[in-house]
């Protein structure tokens, strides 16, 4: 069935074309009487015409769109970062495109490449090779195109960061409260860069202690990947009474691999990560994590974009997420040792 235009809205209404279309881009003030208007609105009832949003793009110079690149489509936590994004940008009347990197370099660029050249309004980019892309990011600078990174401090463009340093802080705390000194990392990245503030924390913290030799086990980004880590650390002997996991989709890894040992947590180890996505307090035990609030993270973002669109001669937009601990079952005192 052909799709109706403007024509045959404005030949059932009785009016022009010019009337037609100053009544559906909302420009009919002074211009057309409230009665033709009723009409030209009522033909568009009835025969379903729809704008072309392409077309309108076009004479307007915006989409009503807003790009987001997220770095994996697996890790739920990225997934509450997009909840968020839209849900503020659909309360604006916004439509979010979404492309997933997959951990993968070259479709990190490729993903950067796609969006800058598509009709969108705004990016936020949550990017983990920023240095290998940065051609793309330079290019979208100089086009003065509004983009949100969700890194650390980057000069005249807006950010959120994410400061991890300190929940890192608070948890190793939290498990020397617990009396553990042996602890061990579950270090799953896709490049060394990331995580590093959550290393470097680890390492000054369990050296303070006396433990110069803390293991780190590196590993990939999926929860096989965090089991098998976890599973190396647990089958030293002596085995640490902690693990610190980089996030809590490894951290569930971590749990199947204590239990296929016939390790209690937390009475044999305690098992701590980093996310709270929303999964954490469903599993068995529930997880002890720091949390930052993804979703919260995306509507900042989000409203950064917007008040970019809105007002572009705003000075830089910066905002720091902090992180909470969330004690849950899966740290508890540390095993007596005889």
């Amino acid at each position: 069935m052909k799709r109706p235009t403007q024509v045959d809205v404005a030949r059932l209404a009785g009016v022009s074309r010019a009337t037609v279309s100053y009544v559906v881009n909302g420009l009919e003030e002074n211009l057309v009487s409230e009665e033709t208007r009723e009409k030209v609105l009522k033909a568009v009832e009835t025969l379903g015409y729809q704008p072309d949003a392409m077309a309108q793009s076009l004479r307007s110079g915006q989409t009503n769109t807003i790009g987001l690149l997220i770095p994996d489509m697996d890790n739920p936590h990225y997934w509450q970062i997009a909840k968020g994004v839209e849900e503020v940008a659909q309360q604006a009347g916004f439509d979010l495109l979404l492309i997933s990197a997959a951990l993968n370099v070259d479709r990190e660029t490729h993903g950067v490449e796609v969006l800058s050249r598509r009709r969108v309004d705004g990016l936020i980019l949550i990017l983990t090779f920023g240095d290998k892309v940065t051609d793309e990011i330079n290019k979208l600078v100089r086009q003065r195109k509004p983009v949100v990174f969700m890194s650390g401090p980057t000069v005249d463009v807006d950010y959120v960061f994410v400061h991890q340093g300190e929940g890192t802080r608070k948890v190793i705390e939290h498990l020397f409260s617990l009396g553990h000194h042996r602890i061990g990392f579950v270090y799953g990245v896709a490049t060394p860069g990331l995580g590093q503030d959550r290393l470097a924390v680890f390492r000054a913290m369990t050296r303070q202690i006396g433990d110069d030799d803390a293991p780190v086990e590196h590993c990939g980004t999926t929860i096989s990947d965090g089991y098998q880590a976890a599973r190396k650390l647990l089958e030293r002997q002596p085995h640490p009474t902690a693990l610190l996991v980089i996030n809590d989709l490894l951290a569930m890894g971590a749990l199947r691999a204590a239990a296929d040992l016939g390790l209690n947590v937390p009475g044999d180890v305690s098992i701590a990560s980093f996310d709270d996505i929303s999964l954490s307090v469903y599993t068995q035990p529930r997880l002890t994590t720091v949390g930052m609030d993804a979703t919260h993270i995306g509507r900042t973002a989000a409203q950064m974009i917007l008040n970019r669109l809105y007002n572009p001669r705003l000075p830089q937009q910066t905002a720091e997420i902090l992180s909470h601990l969330f004690v849950r079952d899966s740290t508890g005192p540390a095993p007596h040792e005889e």
